[in-house]
């Protein structure tokens, strides 16, 4: 955690050549602008200048400036780019002209979820598994459709190619801050898993952001293409995005409970953003994404289950998100709807231990399914009331 003096002394004396002031659009991929160090002092105090107009989903060419403000705790060097004449990473908060946060900045909207639990006495922490695919590429270097390997769940070399480019993104992330607690290969072809560690919301969400790209750069520097789309290979497993949350509070359990209760009587609303691709809804319900409003107990068929886990790794695991999702806007919804079943005391619905991949339709035609289809999801969260109350502009 690094103070404005901190950044302005390290950059200084680590020859750092090259700032990369880092934000998100609202469907969550990281764009950035890089300055020079003589303009850090300038980026801190007044801001840079950015075309709002020209970022899909920021706004039209009328009132187009905003402005980017690092955040210097969230300092990172890019490890893959020179020793000499460094470029390290900021995350920034964005704002009008005017110095008022920026409406559409999903991290600011992050940011406001977190204050309403902390006012609820609430902590909310997230630890992610991100699944992702390896392509070959062409001679060009564009993407192809062949997976990197032929390998299926947890393989090993030489069957599992993989291992040397999750072992190198490993060690990225830990060069930038960033702890990974394991990684091996799924069940797909070419298909690889790397999950984190817990922390709090919004470090948990700027870590998923830098995953991403870290993943990117990697596997290009290798020759290859990663893939974090939902279905890219029809027939195979899709890519999840499974977020598992914990939540401190002097309620304990009984909170726990509720929060839990809250985020499975709001899924179906927030499905649009949790899921916000028309390929999204081809990955669930089959190869172990969820279709259900369900939960259970190390049950992998349903959309929450509860890990076996002890003290501390004690969670429950959403598995309906994919790797489309942006992670600020995700992490808001699940607190806000959290939240409201803590308000409520929201009652947590019997759990349903049974595999409902190979149940009879009898029982799954009774039960509470996810939307069919981004249209469904969005018309769902058109009408939601959280999102009306706390996120009115992300619908626009």
């Amino acid at each position: 955690m690094y103070s404005y003096d901190e950044v302005i002394t390290y950059c200084r004396e680590e020859d750092v050549k090259f700032i990369r002031l880092a934000f998100c659009d609202p469907a969550g991929n990281q764009k950035n602008i890089a300055i020079m160090p003589t303009e850090l002092e300038r980026a801190f105090r007044y801001g840079i200048s950015i075309d709002a107009s020209a970022i899909p989903g920021f706004g039209s060419e009328v009132k187009s400036d905003l402005f980017l403000f690092p955040d210097p705790a969230t300092l990172a060097v890019l490890p893959w780019r020179p020793v000499e004449g460094r470029v390290v990473r900021m995350f920034c908060n964005i704002r009008y002209p005017d110095g008022r946060p920026f409406r559409r900045d999903s991290r600011w909207l992050l940011k406001q979820a977190i204050a309403e639990a902390d006012k609820m006495g609430v902590s909310c922490y997230f630890g992610v598994e991100f699944e992702f695919y390896l392509f070959q590429t062409d001679e060009s270097g564009a993407a192809t459709q062949t997976p990197f390997d032929r390998a299926s769940y947890m393989d090993i070399a030489p069957e599992d190619r993989g291992e040397n480019i999750r072992r190198e993104i490993c060690l990225a992330l830990e060069n930038m801050g960033i702890r990974p607690e394991s990684s091996h290969h799924e069940e797909g072809p070419g298909q690889n898993e790397i999950d984190f560690r817990y922390s709090d919301a919004l470090t948990s969400a700027d870590n998923a952001v830098t995953f991403k790209s870290v993943v990117k750069t990697i596997a290009m520097q290798n020759g290859l293409s990663a893939c974090f789309s939902p279905k890219p290979l029809p027939g195979e497993s899709g890519n999840g995005l499974h977020i598992n949350v914990s939540i401190r509070s002097a309620g304990e359990r009984a909170d726990t409970d509720a929060f839990m209760a809250g985020v499975l009587a709001h899924a179906r609303e927030f499905s649009a953003f949790l899921n916000p691709t028309e390929e999204s809804y081809r990955r669930l319900g089959e190869k172990k994404a969820p279709r259900y409003v369900t939960w259970s107990s190390e049950n992998r068929s349903q959309l929450i289950r509860i890990p076996a886990a002890r003290d501390e790794y004690v969670r429950f695991e959403l598995r309906s998100p994919d790797p489309t999702a942006n992670p600020y806007l995700a992490y808001a919804l699940l607190i806000y709807a959290g939240l409201d079943g803590i308000r409520n005391r929201t009652p947590l619905p019997p759990p349903l231990d049974l595999n409902l991949y190979t149940a009879d339709p009898s029982l799954t035609d009774k039960l509470t399914a996810l939307p069919a289809s981004l249209k469904e999801a969005l018309e769902l969260a058109r009408e939601s009331r959280i999102i009306r109350q706390y996120l009115p502009d992300i619908l626009e």
